[in-house]
């Protein structure tokens, strides 16, 4: 009366039967490669753990060091070369190299501006009588400066637009800034002579 029937006990069996052939759940969006065994979620977790402290921290510590001595040192050796591949990021692309070698190819006030304006200092340090125009001549050389700046920059702008359709973002305090140093002090090194401005 209370006992269970075969075709009861044959869907049973036959449940228990498919539910054996089915591989491990797995999540949805996992695929195993053909050919392979599903992996487990315990290995595949395991795969994806890696360690976030490394098992010889001093020499991990040293190979780090090791790399970024090499990296500064191909860094300061593309500056001397102008190597693109290792310059600073600033540095990098062809409207750079062009502003560097328009600015490096034109006689500029600022070339000497900061001997002069040091000139002008010393002079007034050791000459009472020029003392008290040593800081109007030293105004004086800033503006001059400036002007010559942005004659320089008007003409770079209609250069680079015609060059290359636009102008990179701070193009002009990059100019600023090559414009501003000593030629023989400004990295990256200036590749053209005076003169021998960018086609």
């Amino acid at each position: 009366m209370f006992g269970r029937n075969k075709k009861t006990e044959d869907v049973q069996e036959e449940v228990q039967q498919a539910s054996l052939s089915q591989p491990e759940n797995t999540s949805s969006s996992y695929t195993a490669p053909k050919g392979r065994p599903t992996p487990s979620r315990k290995e595949r977790e395991a795969a994806r753990r890696t360690p976030l402290v490394p098992a010889d921290r001093k020499a991990a510590k040293e190979a780090q060091r090791e790399a970024d001595r090499e990296f500064r040192a191909r860094q300061q050796h593309a500056l001397q070369t102008g190597d693109e591949r290792y310059l600073p990021a600033n540095d990098k692309g062809p409207q750079r190299r062009y502003i560097r070698d328009y600015v490096d190819a034109r006689i500029n006030v600022g070339d000497y501006l900061l001997v002069l304006i040091l000139a002008s200092f010393i002079v007034g340090l050791f000459a009472p009588g020029f003392q008290q125009y040593s800081v109007l001549v030293m105004w004086a050389f800033i503006l001059l400066w400036i002007l010559d700046y942005s004659i320089m920059w008007r003409g770079l702008k209609k250069e680079l637009t015609d060059k290359f359709g636009e102008i990179e973002p701070r193009s002009g305090f990059y100019a600023f800034n090559r414009v501003m140093m000593i030629r023989r002090f400004r990295l990256p090194k200036p590749m053209v002579k005076r003169g021998d401005y960018p086609k």
